[in-house]
């Protein structure tokens, strides 16, 4: 083995040990909320319903319950509509094919065409088609074909009774995702105020794919706002964080809109670097401001993600008044700009500025009312 390679491959080796071990340690209180419903579920079926090997009940409440975001009542619907489906179908092509590999094939697509066309769930799929695939090849169970799908039933409910019974605050992914999100498009303004300061476009175009790579948190704080909403309208322990988490979709979706309208700034950022499009107090002015808005962002983000309501209303209010002052700064001429190329990268600035204010708060008529006219 050469010399060069051997510290790589410890080094990778080290990594992925440390990102496994940490990986474990907060899946633990999962894997032990799973691990007790699927064996509650399998013995409530099988000793208090009399049903033989009820595997269904314990896969079907680890499927609900599991490491993924998706609301918990979905998974359990799918689950347990998939799996009743998936008997009637294969027992009704059985009826008219009879069974075997050919028959299995055929009913086992026919399956998975009926599941994508009723709903666009990927559980739901796996269930209609694995249930009908299991009517064609194995023996009917002896309570009965429907006794798989009492059994799903039976463990998609121990999973939401864990679900709702055990103590998590459904905002912490949220406002988790939210700070993570804030912080990317903070480190988004901060590349282009240095790109900017150095006439580094390189830099600025780094900043735009940085924003490009944010899409994927965008739609991973959706299915957390979709699964914590589904808490707060079920659990009553958790009622009162509905208002809560409703703030947080909204604020969500102007944070959204301000990050595809950074993108497009970058865009234009990058362009205007290139062609030395800027005066040095132009230049300045911007530099500065992307700065203060990066800031003000920082501010927004604790201000979200706060548990506390007095806290949050404080730094809510710190970031909306240094937002405004941002905003009021944005018209050309106050910033030094003379040339067009130069307008232009203010004037795509000014529509981030108005779903930043949004975010923090503020109606769409005060957000302009802060902007300088034109």
């Amino acid at each position: 083995m050469p010399t060069g390679k051997r510290p790589a491959a410890f080094a990778f080796l080290e990594s992925r040990t440390r990102t496994g071990l940490r990986r474990s340690s907060t899946s633990l209180v999962p894997a032990v909320q799973i691990t007790v419903c699927a064996v509650a579920a399998y013995a409530f079926a099988q000793y208090v319903l009399g049903h033989n090997g009820p595997l269904f009940a314990a896969t079907s409440s680890m499927i609900a319950l599991g490491f993924s975001r998706d609301p918990r009542l979905r998974r359990v619907l799918e689950v347990g509509i998939g799996c009743t489906l998936g008997i009637v179908v294969g027992d009704l092509l059985l009826g008219w094919l009879g069974s075997g590999i050919w028959q299995a094939a055929l009913v086992l697509f026919f399956s998975i065409m009926l599941a994508r066309f009723l709903d666009s769930g990927n559980i739901f799929t796996t269930q209609l088609g694995l249930q009908s695939l299991l009517v064609v090849l194995l023996p009917v169970p002896a309570g009965g074909p429907f006794t798989r799908s009492l059994d799903a039933v039976v463990g998609g409910c121990f999973a939401l009774a864990v679900a709702f019974l055990t103590p998590h605050d459904p905002r912490a992914q949220p406002k988790n995702d939210l700070n993570k999100l804030l912080e990317q498009l903070a480190k988004v303004l901060r590349e282009c105020s240095e790109a900017l300061a150095h006439s580094d476009s390189t830099r600025a175009w780094h900043a735009l794919v940085r924003a490009r790579s944010c899409q994927p948190l965008v739609d991973r704080m959706r299915t957390s706002l979709r699964s914590s909403g589904e808490v707060t309208r079920l659990s009553p322990a958790y009622r009162r964080f509905r208002g809560e988490i409703g703030g947080l979709g909204d604020s969500l979706d102007h944070i959204d809109l301000a990050l595809r309208n950074s993108r497009v700034f970058a865009r234009r950022l990058t362009s205007a670097i290139n062609n030395s499009a800027l005066s040095d107090e132009g230049i300045e002015g911007i530099s500065q401001l992307l700065t203060d808005t990066a800031d003000a962002i920082d501010e927004l983000a604790i201000g979200l993600s706060d548990p506390q309501q007095h806290a949050r209303d404080v730094q809510l209010d710190n970031a909306r008044r240094n937002l405004s002052v941002v905003a009021g700064r944005l018209h050309p001429k106050k910033l030094g700009i003379v040339r067009l190329e130069g307008e232009t990268v203010v004037m795509l600035f000014r529509p981030l500025m108005v779903d930043l204010l949004q975010a923090a708060g503020m109606d769409r008529e005060e957000t302009r009312d802060l902007l300088p006219r034109i």
